[in-house]
């Protein structure tokens, strides 16, 4: 899949590495198509029970890479849907894995990497960890579902100050309000995601996938399907607007945007 992906088989379950740690695991097409042939795999493997999403380092994963975002202003609207619709599918992906998939998220998580992370069916996250949508402060809007999942566990003012002031908020208080499973001293996450699949390793396998699919079918009325389209949408025209442009620009010249 490349040398920004990897799969690791440890017994009972498999870890999906994100491996661009010198860019906090920023995003990329290798770690996009290797996330859905592993979910695909361990889906087919019975001696697999759960999957885990790990980033190399210190970072779960900081979202879109903005070098790549840059470059995609230059395509047409339409290409530049399609391109969302890649980490689209990987959302799909992880929602539509029969077994359970855990965010082992150590350091934090921005972007889509929350996106990600919120797709998951549970978050191990470290004490310290933060969890942001970055996107404002380009001048983009939140892709990957991140509306849809966080305005289901968050209060809309909470979840207003995260997307439209790009606002950090703990892992202690996601903990606190139930969006993060189990809250863990910092190094120690991904031990702790594999103690958790152990535990699901040890419970009743088909019981479990049927679980994990009426959880699905009980979300609210708006399907997931319809936000992210929306989102696709909006990301699309957001990325070709005078906004990104300056987002964009001053977020890699390591400058504060002035968007007035």
């Amino acid at each position: 899949m490349g040398d920004l992906f990897r799969s690791e088989h440890r017994g009972d379950h498999v870890i999906l590495w994100n491996c661009n740690g010198a860019r906090r695991n920023a995003l990329s097409p290798d770690y996009y198509a290797g996330v859905i042939t592993g979910l695909e795999a361990a889906a087919d493997d019975p001696s697999t029970a759960a999957v885990i999403l790990a980033g190399e380092g210190d970072f779960f994963c900081a979202g879109g890479d903005l070098t790549l975002l840059k470059a995609r202003r230059a395509m047409s609207l339409e290409e530049r849907k399609a391109n969302i619709e890649k980490l689209h599918d990987v959302i799909r992906a992880i929602r539509n894995c029969p077994k359970p998939v855990i965010a082992a998220v150590e350091g934090g998580a921005a972007g889509a990497g929350l996106s990600i992370a919120m797709a998951c069916d549970l978050i191990v996250a470290g004490a310290d960890a933060k969890f942001t949508l970055a996107y404002v402060k380009a001048g983009l809007v939140p892709d990957g579902g991140a509306t849809w999942t966080l305005s289901r566990v968050l209060p809309r003012a909470t979840l207003a100050q995260m997307a439209m002031l790009g606002r950090p908020i703990g892992a202690g208080r996601l903990h606190a309000l139930g969006v993060v499973s189990e809250l863990v001293a910092d190094g120690t996450v991904l031990d702790a995601a594999a103690a958790l699949a152990g535990d699901i390793a040890r419970g009743p396998q088909q019981a479990i996938t049927s679980i994990k699919q009426l959880l699905t079918t009980a979300e609210a009325s708006l399907s997931l399907e319809d936000q992210l389209a929306r989102e696709r949408d909006a990301m699309a025209v957001a990325l070709g607007g005078e906004e990104a442009r300056i987002g964009i620009t001053a977020f890699l010249n390591k400058a504060q945007p002035v968007f007035r």
